[in-house]
């Protein structure tokens, strides 16, 4: 495969605060994909990704969008420009954030958006898989207008938790106590194994960081997947 040179390469624009840890968590991500893409053509810091980052501590109003939308709504936009005057491509590093998608790629001079909602539909696609269960917050998982994963249900065969308010407390302990507290990740196995749906797909920037034992199901984790979107942007010229 032949790759951008260096000074061809994009940059990246990543959006955090829901919560801070997971656009560290994202912008991991992105450096261990670049370097399995580029594996032996990987030559070291030159080599990395330009990444950008902001995080936003008002955007953890996110958990309870629909009420908070209105305080939520001009931070994302000031957010996103402010990266736009730098970077090529912007994600943000929140499921529940992701519901802005549309009004992002309205706003004049933005730069072009890679949401999750993109990310899995075309990995779920290319794998051929058809019935998911589907792990967020209360609004990604009540899949109404103000979820980004609503239009997963045209396509696909969409489970969610029978116990949506649990997981959504799960989530309020993974940012708090970390991905270890033993109740937390208790809880956390008993929701995943109550599910019909063997793929799973983690639609929660926390839930990949629950240090869990479990092997029955097979966990997708979004964040990895939109890494992986990302750095295929900024290296390989047939995805740009």
């Amino acid at each position: 495969m032949k790759f951008l040179p260096r000074d061809e390469r994009r940059s990246i624009g990543i959006i955090a605060g829901s919560g801070p840890e997971a656009g560290v968590d994202l912008w991991q991500k992105v450096i261990k994909a670049a370097k399995h893409l580029l594996d032996k053509d990987y030559g070291g810091d030159l080599d990395a990704p330009e990444v950008r980052i902001i995080s936003s501590p008002p955007l953890g109003l996110s958990m309870e969008l629909a009420q908070n939308d209105h305080l939520v709504w001009p931070e994302i936009k000031k957010c996103v420009s402010e990266l736009s005057l730098t970077c090529d491509y912007i994600a943000i590093a929140c499921n529940t954030l992701n519901y802005y998608e549309t009004q992002i790629r309205h706003l004049p001079d933005a730069a072009e958006m890679i949401s999750m909602g993109d990310v899995v539909t075309g990995y779920l696609t290319q794998t051929g898989r058809k019935r998911v269960a589907l792990l967020g917050s209360t609004a990604v998982t009540n899949l109404d207008d103000w979820s980004a994963y609503r239009s997963l249900t045209e396509n696909f065969d969409v489970e969610t938790p029978d116990q949506p308010d649990r997981l959504h407390q799960v989530i309020y302990d993974v940012k708090c106590y970390g991905g270890d507290h033993p109740e937390m990740v208790e809880t956390y196995e008993a929701l995943v194994k109550s599910l019909k749906a063997q793929t799973v797909l983690l639609a929660c920037t926390e839930l990949p960081l629950i240090q869990h034992s479990l092997k029955e199901k097979e966990l997708i984790d979004v964040t990895q997947l939109l890494a992986e979107a990302l750095v295929q942007k900024v290296y390989d010229p047939q995805a740009n």
